[in-house]
């Protein structure tokens, strides 16, 4: 069975230390702590269509095409 749901990344602070400095980048989640691309996120927005396949536990992620305005 299939189950599918409109989801919104949520925005998050990741930190990181490389030879003792420290560095913060914004990591795009969603609710199953799943990592989108920033470079995803830049090209397609933050909301996206999320299926879960419960027989096969295949995880389907496709981007919602909602029409922005041109200026």
């Amino acid at each position: 069975m299939k189950n599918g749901r409109i989801v919104e990344l949520r925005m998050a602070i990741s930190r990181k230390v490389i030879n003792g400095k420290s560095y913060e980048y914004p990591a795009y989640t969603l609710p199953l702590n799943l990592y989108i691309p920033k470079s995803m996120v830049e090209k397609h927005g933050t909301k996206y269509y999320l299926q879960v396949d419960e027989e096969t536990g295949v995880i389907t992620i496709k981007p919602t095409w909602e029409k922005k305005d041109d200026k």
